[in-house]
């Protein structure tokens, strides 16, 4: 059988132990259960999860691991619903796609999704800080009028004050253009920012919030056989309770989830 005798007993001495690969596997299955949204973790982040528990290993070896456990999942890309208004195409893009920040809510991004439920459709309008990803406003609704937009910029406000200087980007939906909208942004002392027509890229953070929402979680579920109140309960029990406070994020540095991030840079700030 061309095998030499000193392999044949190393290889009979090993009969029974479990591999380095089978031990890594078992993390990443504990990782995995540690809430229930973390099934949709991918190889990226599974990597920052075993690195924050103090296991390095290269992203080839994750992504064997997984693979071969069947935890790869396939990806679906959500449509985006907002058109352009005409009124405004020369309206300036402040951010140009640069969608970092180095201090919370100096830069925010927001727009519009909708979820089909069993009652209709669910127009979701969240407002996301591009320092840390955190979402740090939230209004829900069953149209997609101008109000949805301006009661989620109240709730900012009501929540962190007058955002004096702050940016807010958005596309060129006819909700962000209209002159009520304006007004509240001047109230609450923010600056516009729109995306270019039909530059979808413009606004890709927000757009790759509402991927990780669908497909983590929205894709997942029934919504189309579940009241529109249910499907609000789901949307915000993943945003705020796990999105924020638990998800690896890998846009953040080491993978922290944005609430974390962000506790720990005002601690060091206060230490300072």
């Amino acid at each position: 059988m061309k095998i030499s005798e000193s392999g044949y007993y190393r290889w009979l001495r090993n009969q029974g132990k479990i591999g380095a690969r089978q031990l890594l596997l078992v993390k990443i299955q504990g990782i995995l259960s540690e809430h229930p949204d973390n099934k949709n973790y991918g190889v990226r982040r599974m990597q920052a999860a075993l690195a924050q528990r103090g296991t390095h290993v290269s992203l080839r070896t994750v992504y064997r691991t997984m693979s071969e456990a069947g935890l790869i999942h396939r990806h679906r890309r959500p449509h985006g619903i907002t058109k352009a208004d005409t009124e405004t195409q020369n309206r300036e893009n402040l951010i140009k796609r640069n969608f970092s920040a180095d201090k919370p809510l100096k830069k925010l991004l927001t727009d519009i999704t909708e979820v089909q439920c069993a009652d209709g459709k669910l127009y979701v309008s969240p407002i996301l800080d591009c320092f840390n990803g955190e979402i740090v406003a939230l209004e829900m609704r069953d149209n997609m009028k101008k109000e949805l937009c301006i009661d989620t910029v109240r709730q900012l406000r009501q929540k962190d004050g007058r955002l004096e200087g702050t940016v807010l980007h958005s596309d060129r939906g006819c909700q962000y253009t209209s002159y009520a909208f304006r007004r509240e942004l001047v109230t609450s002392g923010l600056i516009q920012s729109l995306s270019g027509t039909a530059h979808c890229h413009d606004n890709a953070r927000m757009e790759s919030f509402f991927a990780t929402l669908k497909k983590e979680k929205l894709y997942q579920i029934p919504t189309y056989r579940m009241k529109r109140e249910e499907v609000k309960t789901v949307i915000f029990r993943y945003i705020f309770g796990y999105y924020n406070t638990q998800r690896i994020n890998s846009f953040n540095e080491g993978g922290l989830p944005p609430v974390v991030l962000r506790t720990s840079t005002e601690a060091a700030h206060h230490a300072a």
